[in-house]
C-alpha cells in the first residue's frame, strides 16, 4: 500500500498522510507535551483538514503521536494568562477545528490512545465513531481549571451519552478509563492498546470502500439532526435521499442488488 505525504515539516505539530485507499490519517504529533494544542497547533491542525478535503479522501483518522496520549487537552501554559478577549479567540480557534471534523466530507474516526482529556475529548467528540485503546483515559476535566468546556463539549456531550451523565461529568471534572467510557456509549469500540492502530485502520478502509456520496450525505443528515427541530430534520433527509438518485453509487448499488452480486463503488 502507498500513502502520499502531504503535510510534514520540522516544525509543524500536525502530519498528513494519505494512501491508496482514499484515508487520510491527521496526526497530531506533540507527544512530549502529551499532543496538547496551542494556538500554532489549532493552525496547523486546520490546515491539514483542509488539505485532507482538497484530496477528496473517503475516510479521516485523527490520532496523537507516541503511547501516551491521543491529546491531553489545550496546552495550559499557554492559556493561563490569557485575557477574556484572547481567551475568546482561542475558543473561536478551538470551534473551527471542531467544525472542520464535524462537517468533513467523510466520516472521521478518532483514534483514542492514553489521555483524551478536555481539548482532546471534545475533538474526539466531533468524529463520527471513536475507538479507544484499554489504555485510555478520558474526561471534560476543565471545571479543575476553573473554567468550562469551551470547544463544543458542553453542546456535543449530552448529545451522545445524556443530560445528566453529561453534567456529572463536566461538573466533577471526572476522568473515565476506556472500560466506563464504553458502557456509557462515549466510545464505540473498545480495543487492546496495542490493537488501536490495526482496528481502526481496518474500520477506515472499510469506510472508504463503501459509497462515498451516500455516507457524506447521510454524515450531513445525522449532523443536522442534533441542529434542527424534527421536522425540518425530516425535510432536509428527504431532499437528501432524492438528490442521490441518479448518482453513480446509487446506480451501482442497485443494479448489484439486483444482479446479485457485490456492489463496486468508485
Amino acid at each position: 500500500m502507498g500513502s502520499l505525504r502531504l503535510r510534514d515539516t520540522m516544525s509543524d505539530p500536525v502530519r498528513l498522510d494519505v494512501d491508496d485507499e482514499g484515508v487520510a490519517t491527521v496526526t497530531i504529533d506533540r507527544p512530549d507535551r502529551l499532543n496538547a494544542l496551542d494556538a500554532a497547533t489549532l493552525d496547523a491542525l486546520d490546515a491539514a483538514l483542509a488539505d485532507a478535503e482538497d484530496a477528496d479522501v473517503r475516510a479521516l483518522v485523527l490520532e496523537g503521536a507516541g503511547d501516551d496520549a491521543f491529546v491531553a487537552g489545550a496546552d495550559i501554559a499557554e492559556m493561563a494568562d490569557f485575557s477574556p478577549a484572547e481567551a475568546h479567540a482561542y475558543a473561536e480557534l478551538g470551534h473551527d477545528v471542531t467544525r472542520a471534523i464535524e462537517t468533513f466530507p467523510a466520516p472521521a474516526i478518532a483514534a483514542i490512545g492514553g489521555y483524551a482529556l478536555g481539548g482532546g475529548l471534545e475533538l474526539a467528540l466531533a468524529c463520527d465513531l471513536r475507538v479507544a485503546a484499554e489504555s485510555a483515559v478520558l474526561g471534560q476535566t476543565e471545571t479543575d481549571l476553573g473554567i468550562v468546556p469551551g470547544w463544543g463539549g458542553t453542546q456535543r456531550l449530552p448529545r451522545l451519552v445524556g443530560d445528566e451523565t453529561a453534567r456529572r461529568l463536566i461538573y466533577f471534572g471526572e476522568r473515565l478509563d476506556a472500560g466506563d467510557a464504553y458502557e456509557m456509549g462515549l466510545v464505540g469500540d473498545l480495543v487492546a492498546h496495542d490493537e488501536l492502530d490495526d482496528v481502526v485502520a481496518d474500520l477506515a478502509a472499510d469506510l472508504a470502500d463503501r459509497p462515498r456520496f451516500a455516507l457524506a450525505a447521510a454524515k450531513e443528515a445525522i449532523t443536522q439532526s442534533h441542529e434542527t427541530d424534527l421536522g425540518a430534520g425530516l425535510d432536509f433527509e428527504r431532499r437528501t435521499w432524492a438528490s442521490l438518485f441518479g448518482t453513480a453509487d446509487q446506480r451501482e448499488g442497485m443494479a448489484a442488488f439486483l444482479e446479485e452480486r457485490e456492489a463496486v463503488f468508485e
